[in-house]
Formats: structure tokens, sequence, C-alpha cells
């Protein structure tokens, strides 16, 4: 556990719970309750809840795995074969690029098992386990008034509980999550298998169809999808990459339709959503606009458009910073359409329409004032009084954690413990950190971005909390940030494998490092980061405290209500149907796009819209078969109610029988605020059609092999 990382924002009641929508809400599957069930099967859904999850069976959610470190995927198959989106494998894909094998350009069929490429640092967890463990560590906590001491107690009684399981087991991942704003705990366990291998990945052309300019937007023709398999040791057991590893034999394996869905239809994901704040309070959300989606739109719109430019202009350029370029640019504008849509739907209007029904109940009794009746002061005084300072620590975390690579090189190097580690450990911080850093890095490029956040900060920043850096280049450079930046690139020893390798091995030669410009620019800026989070903790552990008072207050409220908890990146389900919207007066949007919209939209000057000739003669003869639907229509994507978020993609999304039907792969534009404020008419969950994936596969790949795995429901 990690109270640090904040896991949600101020649980705060609204006047919606009164008339809560059953398809709202990122349910846990061991708490799944009469009223979800009963929700459910009204919606269409057909089996027992067992089918889906069960300790004691084979079910559902043994199919459904954490892809990497920040998506979901399906098992399609007893030989550990795995579906997840394209932009989910992309790392992977772009990791085994180059210009001679350009798998992102061209896409990656493998004809055999023997063809599949092993890809090094991927993991894919299996769930073991979820084991609520609220009585142990809330009856120690309790004595505790003091948030700071309750958290803490709480973070070293979750640390034991997971020292216990099996600390000595490299294969077994053992975390304590708080839920419910800190009022309840689970141990969560997981399987972690590191052999994994790349199956089949369409080329961007289809995995990233409509590239940013299409990035949640309706409709879409972008066949996000990517195939992997999971490996095992011979017991079928987690291992690290061996030759003689056999394909994972899963507890369960879901279940492909080819029968398609239709409109209102039951629809439902399960996955590993990342995280949400749905009862943020409206001084939160005024911070969440101006301390962070402002200055995060910022920075990168900057960073984005010179490694856009470079990109553009070199093939070598491209493949390095075509992931880290998605990576960036999906938070980028996710922040831009939440502001746009907080400030469409009068979020905040709302909120302190919630927060004045939360105090009229409050001053009704004695009681609840003495227990609740400072949970509003705490938040307010919280959030208000770190405005500024979350402000510039978003400016310069954009500038200097996410925007200038070489200063998280030079803190890579800094952090390594060079007098503890052993010979091995460090050749493998040579192989896996150093090595892999400067297979994606281009310093030319790095240098005009340095610069270019260096100006930013100076100008957004007030003086007195910017970096000490500052004082030396207004003083030697006289302010010039390009000039600096070129003195940063020529002098500093980082830029070469071999030097970092001398530092690590020779303590004389890594005492150096104190000297170094970069490393000199990586300390400052850490240290004026450092100095920021130190001031701001005492707010922090007011709007802690008040987070989790204010959930248990709402559970008085109302007892008989299911309430999910937000988003944790721990498995959970969502249930709703398909369905259209209507985005604006006038409009509407059909829950599904077809074919035709790729015809429509391509465009060979365009390299998010270009698409090769075969592909679009496969989509001109249309020969879709089994694929199509009774139009003769090729459905591509398709729209429902579902709730996801970030950390949904590669979600399978399940029809009224528990069969695959899509993978979800993005939200709507027009409610992006969605992980602060569900808009149950408006909100939608965009997913690639499963006919359209196995199209691909077969017609395009000709991949048999793949298909004949699949259990497929005709």
């Amino acid at each position: 556990m990690n109270w640090k990382k904040r896991i949600s924002a101020a649980l705060l009641l609204c006047a919606a719970t009164l008339s809560t929508y059953a398809d709202e809400g990122m349910w846990i599957l061991k708490e799944l309750n009469k009223e979800n069930l009963a929700r459910m099967a009204e919606l269409g859904f057909k089996p027992s809840a067992d089918l889906l999850y069960n300790e004691n069976a084979p079910c559902v959610a043994n199919a459904v795995v954490i892809f990497g470190g920040g998506c979901s995927g399906i098992t399609v198959s007893d030989e550990g074969l795995i579906f997840t989106n394209h932009h989910c494998g992309y790392g992977a894909i772009q990791k085994l690029s180059s210009v001679e094998h350009d798998y992102l350009k061209d896409g990656f069929v493998s004809q055999s098992q023997a063809e599949e490429l092993p890809v090094q640092g991927l993991s894919v967890l299996y769930l073991r386990e979820t084991v609520d463990v609220s009585d142990r560590i809330n009856s120690q906590i309790a004595k505790f008034q003091d948030e700071y001491k309750r958290l803490m107690a709480a973070d070293s009684i979750g640390d034991a509980i997971c020292d216990s399981i099996d600390h000595d087991n490299p294969f077994l991942s053992a975390r304590v999550v708080p839920f419910y704003n800190n009022n309840k705990y689970y141990l969560v366990t997981y399987d972690v298998f590191r052999d994994v291998r790349m199956v089949f990945a369409p080329p961007s052309s289809l995995g990233k169809f409509g590239g940013d300019t299409d990035n949640w937007m309706w409709p879409r023709q972008t066949c996000d999808f990517s195939v992997f398999r999971v490996y095992a040791n011979a017991e079928n057991k987690p291992a690290e990459y061996d030759k003689a590893n056999k394909p994972y034999k899963p507890r369960y394996v879901a279940e492909v339709s080819l029968r398609g869905y239709a409109d209102k239809d039951y629809a439902m994901t399960i996955g590993f959503p990342g995280s949400t704040d749905r009862y943020l309070c409206s001084w939160g959300v005024e911070q969440r606009i101006k301390s962070t989606n402002e200055p995060r739109i910022e920075v990168r719109g900057i960073k984005q458009a010179l490694w856009s430019e470079a990109m553009a202009a070199s093939d070598a350029v491209r493949i390095k910073y075509a992931s880290k370029y998605a990576g960036s640019s999906n938070y980028w504008k996710n922040s831009i359409g939440m502001n746009r849509g907080l400030a469409n739907l009068n979020v905040i209007d709302r909120k302190r329409a919630e927060e004045k029904t939360f105090a009229d109940w409050v001053s009704q009794s004695a009681a609840r004032k003495a227990e609740y009746g400072e949970v509003l002061s705490l938040l307010e005084k919280g959030y208000t009084s770190t405005n500024d300072l979350l402000k510039t620590r978003t400016y310069l975390s954009e500038a200097f954690s996410n925007g200038a690579e070489i200063i998280r090189l030079a803190r890579m190097v800094q952090q390594f413990d060079v007098e503890e580690s052993t010979a091995e450990e460090k050749a493998i911080f040579m192989e896996d950190r150093v090595r892999a850093f400067f297979k994606d890095y281009e310093p030319t490029l790095d240098q005009k971005v340095l610069a270019a956040m260096l100006k930013i900060v100076k100008e957004r920043v007030a003086p007195d909390r910017l970096p000490d850096i500052y004082e030396k280049i207004d003083k030697k450079y006289k302010g010039d940030y390009e000039k600096y930046a070129a003195y940063v690139f020529k002098k500093t020893r980082l830029l070469s494998e071999a030097n970092i390798e001398k530092m690590i091995n020779n303590p004389k030669e890594y005492d150096k490092l104190k000297k170094d410009p970069a490393a000199e620019l990586a300390l400052s800026t850490s240290l004026a980061l450092y100095s920021l989070s130190q001031e701001m903790g005492d707010a922090e552990f007011d709007i802690l405290q008040g987070e989790r008072l204010y959930f248990k207050a709402l559970k008085e409220m109302y007892p008989e209500k299911a309430l999910p908890s937000n988003a944790n990146f721990t498995m959970r389900m969502s249930y709703g149907s398909i369905g259209g919207y209507r985005p604006y007066d006038a409009a509407w949007y059909n829950y599904y796009s077809t074919d035709k919209g790729v015809l429509e939209k391509e465009d060979s000057t365009s390299s998010e819209f270009a698409v090769q000739p075969e592909i679009l003669d496969l989509l001109r003869q249309r020969d879709f078969g089994r694929y199509g639907n009774d139009k003769g229509e090729l459905q591509l994507c398709f729209l429902s109610n579902n709730d996801i978020t970030g950390g949904n993609s590669g979600s399978p999304v399940f029809d009224k029988n528990a069969r695959l039907i899509g993978l979800a792969f993005d939200g709507n534009w027009e409610a992006m605020s969605g992980d602060i404020a569900f808009e149950p008419d408006l909100q939608r969950s965009i997913s690639v059609d499963i006919r359209y994936v196995l199209f691909v596969i077969d017609k395009w790949g000709r991949c048999g092999r793949l298909l004949e795995e699949l259990k497929l429901v005709e």
C-alpha cells in the first residue's frame, strides 16, 4: 500500500444517490449484491453469478488479466492466448521494431509458435485471490486520531500481511489495497507470468486508425487489438523466459461469440480500471481543472509538438518515440476533454449543491456534528491551501519528470545504489534500465525539449519556487535556455553507456557524477519537487481524513444503497447496455460503425488515416463471410454505457451469456468528465467488435491457426 499516492478524492454526497443508476459503478466481483444481480438480470444477463466469480471453481474472472503495467486483457484459448488492445501492446510492438522490421507500420504475424517473439520486461498477471482483511487492520488503527499515524499503521500492517504470504516467490505479487476511501482493506494476490510473447499485431494503419484526431471520438473505425501468448514452465507455473517453456494452460477460457449484438442488448466489462474521483468535492474539481489539467495541457503540448516534428522527419525517430508520444498525447487530450466536460456539465455547481445537502444532514444531529461536523472544512482547507503549490508541482513534474528525458536518465543513475549492489544487479541495471533507455532515445531532440521545458517553467512558476539551477542559468547564460541546454548535452558524461557502466562499477568514477551538469540539473529539480511535496503534506492528510469520514457518513445516510468504491486498479466489473447517444442538439450517433467509415475517412496523404492498398481492397471486396452482419456490413466498433476508465483498455466486453463480443478501448469526447461525474445518458464506452478482430486475423493475417484455438460460438 502507498497512502502517498491518493487512491481517490473526497467522496461527497450527491443528490443523484437517491436515484442511483445501477448501470453506474465499477463493482468488486466479490461484493456483488442482490441489487446488482437484479439489475443485471433486468438488463438481460442469463448465467448465474458463480460463472463470473467463484473462489472454488473456474470462472470468467480467471480469464481476465492485467496486461503489462496498466491495461487489461482476456484469455481466449487453452494455450495461453491473450487478446488486448493494440495501444496496450504498442510498447512491446515498438520495442521489437526496427527500421528493418517495422512492426508498428507493417504489423506482425506469426504462423507458428516458434515464430512468436519474446518481449523483455512484459508481464501478465492472473488474479489468484482477494481476501477481506479490514477487521485485522481497522481494529488496530481505530485508536489513532491523527490521520498520518493512522495511515502509517495501516501501511505497516498491510506490509506485514503481504510479507507473510510468500516474500521469496518472485512470481507472486501481493498487496493490501484500501477501498472506500480507506474504510475497507483487501489483500489482493496475483500470479506473475514473465514469459510473454508477441503473436499477432495489425499494422498501425488499423490498430491506430484515426490517430490523435479520432482519439476519444465517435464514430471510430480503429481495429484496436493485439495478440500475445503466456508461457509457463513444465509444471504450468510462472517462470522467466526459457525456450523450453510451454503455452500456459489457464483455469478458464472465454468463449468468443460471432452472433453479434443489437441495440439495448446486455453488455458487461471485466477489467482493471485505474482511478476515478466520482465524488470529488467542488474544491477538488476546481483544483483538478486549474492546478493539474491546465499545466499538463500546456507543457505536453509544447513537448509533443517538438516530438511530432522530429518523428515526421525520420523513421528511426518515429519508431523510438511512437510509444512515448502515444502515452503522453493520450492524457494530454484527456485533460483537454475533461476540462471541457466539467464546464459543459456544470459539475462544480452540482457539487456545491451536494455539499449543502450533506451539511444539512449533519446539522440534524448532535452526534453527526461531533463526528462529521469538520468534514467539509477539512476538504475546503486541504484543497484551497494547496492550489498554487500543486499547480507549481505539476509544471515542474511535467517539464522535468515527464518532459526532458536527460533528467530522468540522471535521476535513474543517481538513485542506483552503487555500494550495495552486486555485480549481477549492476549488469541487470545496465541491460534493463540503461540500454533500454538509450534504445528509444534521441539526444539532439531531447536537447530541444530541455530548452523548451526550462523556458515554460520560468514563465509560469513564481521566482521563489524555481529550482535553484535557474540562478546559475540566469547568471552564466543570461537566461538563454538553448545555450544552457547545449552546454548540458555537450558536457554530460551520461550520454554514454560505457561511462555509466564505469560509474556504477567504480566508486571514484561515480563520485564524479556530483559535478556532471545533467546530474546537477536533475538534483536541483528533484529538490524543488520534494520541497513542494513536503509543504503539501499536512493539507493532504486533511483531505484524506475528510474522504474517509465522508464515505463513512454516506453509508450511514443510505445503508441499503450499493455504493461502488472508486477505481484503484483492482478487478472490477461494470454492466449496462449497448446503445447510441445524442452528443448535442439535433444529432444522434448510431451504436456501431462499419467498413464504410474506413473508406470514407481513408486519406493516403495523412499519417493518421492512410491505409495500405491491400487492406482497402479487402474492405472493398466486402467478402466478410461469417464476420459480417445480416446487411452484409462488417461492424467495426460499438458503443455501450459500461462504466470504464484508464486501465480498462483491453477489457473484454461480454454479452448476456458471458461470451466475448469485443475489447473496450476508449471513452467518448462528450463525457470526458466521466472520471469525476458519470452521465448515463451521455457517457459511452467504445469497443472494437470481436468480429472485426477475427476478420483481420483471418483475411489480412491469414493466420488460421489462431482461429482454431478459439472457442467460437457461431
